[in-house]
């Protein structure tokens, strides 16, 4: 272990001599295994940095200026318990601080999510960011969140109190807000059946570009089939509300029905989402354009006859 200070030093307006310059320290911290991170979160309230491709940007000043984070700094980045990606029975794990470059090269990934990677920013952004940095971000626009929400994914949180799993649903409460203890850390990402015969899922983003862009809308849509009759169904939309958007008592509308889709089965899914995204304005796009989109994608995937093999 050890810890670090680094003065940063910036002109300060406003002060007696012109160029008088201050020291601002922080304190950064560097353990070699987890348990040792674990036992200072428990001492001292941190900023975890994982990737540092949102904190970074949530504090930064103007340029030249170093970035003012208002407490001191854990670094998880490099903790191979943190890294490891492992199959369970049928369950997937998936370590949270891989970065989406590591995770875009390991074929335990399903493709949808491997799909969703790639639309990720730029490389250099993708060879930093995490996966549980993506999930702990908890914005509306998070590009993995519509897949780990069909996914039904859960998270394991690790403390000096022992471990504990929550629902992605449950831990993301709002934008910029989890469930998260300041002594916890997000160890794994659990995808729970994720290898289960006869699913077939789904994922589409639309942005200004195929990648390096924020999503305007996000879709995922998942269907598992016994034959032609659907035996689960699941769809989450990103970025037309303060979380994901989701519906299991929809949901459990289409349980039973057979593919291909009766034209008002389709409208009848259709119209129930359409009285729940309430989408907003903003510089990216405009709440109707959201909606529409939504909703096209939406029927567009439960009117297909026939669905591969998308695992």
């Amino acid at each position: 272990m050890y810890g670090l200070q680094y003065d940063c030093r910036c002109g300060q307006p406003g002060s007696e001599k012109r160029g008088r310059l201050m020291a601002e320290k922080i304190t950064a911290y560097r353990f070699d295994q987890l348990d040792q991170t674990l036992s200072q979160l428990n001492k001292e309230n941190c900023a975890i940095i994982a990737g540092g491709t949102d904190v970074m940007v949530m504090y930064k000043s103007r340029r030249g200026v170093p970035p003012k984070i208002p407490k001191p700094i854990v670094f998880i980045d490099h903790l191979s318990e943190l890294k490891r990606v492992y199959q369970k029975h049928k369950d997937l794990y998936i370590g949270a601080c891989s970065t989406y470059s590591e995770l875009l090269e390991n074929p335990l990934i399903p493709g949808p999510l491997k799909k969703a990677i790639k639309t990720i920013a730029a490389p250099a952004i993708r060879n930093r960011g995490t996966l549980g940095g993506n999930v702990c971000n908890a914005s509306p626009a998070g590009d993995t969140l519509p897949l780990l929400y069909v996914y039904n994914a859960k998270l394991l949180l690790r403390s000096v109190n022992g471990e504990r799993i929550v629902a992605i649903s449950d831990f993301i409460q709002g934008v910029r807000r989890i469930q998260r203890e300041r002594n916890e850390i997000v160890a794994e990402i659990i995808l729970p059946s994720v290898m289960e015969e006869g699913a077939h899922v789904v994922f589409e983003k639309v942005g200004n570009r195929n990648a390096d862009a924020i999503a305007k809308v996000g879709f995922a849509g998942y269907i598992r089939l016994n034959g032609a009759v659907i035996e689960d169904a699941r769809f989450a939309f990103g970025a037309v509300g303060p979380t994901m958007v989701r519906s299991v008592d929809i949901e459990k509308g289409l349980f039973g029905k057979t593919i291909p889709l009766a034209d008002t089965d389709i409208a009848q899914v259709v119209g129930a989402f359409d009285k729940i995204i309430k989408p907003i304005d903003d510089q990216r796009s405009t709440a109707i354009y959201r909606k529409t989109v939504a909703l096209n994608l939406l029927r567009y995937f439960l009117s297909m006859n026939q669905y591969q093999h998308n695992q």
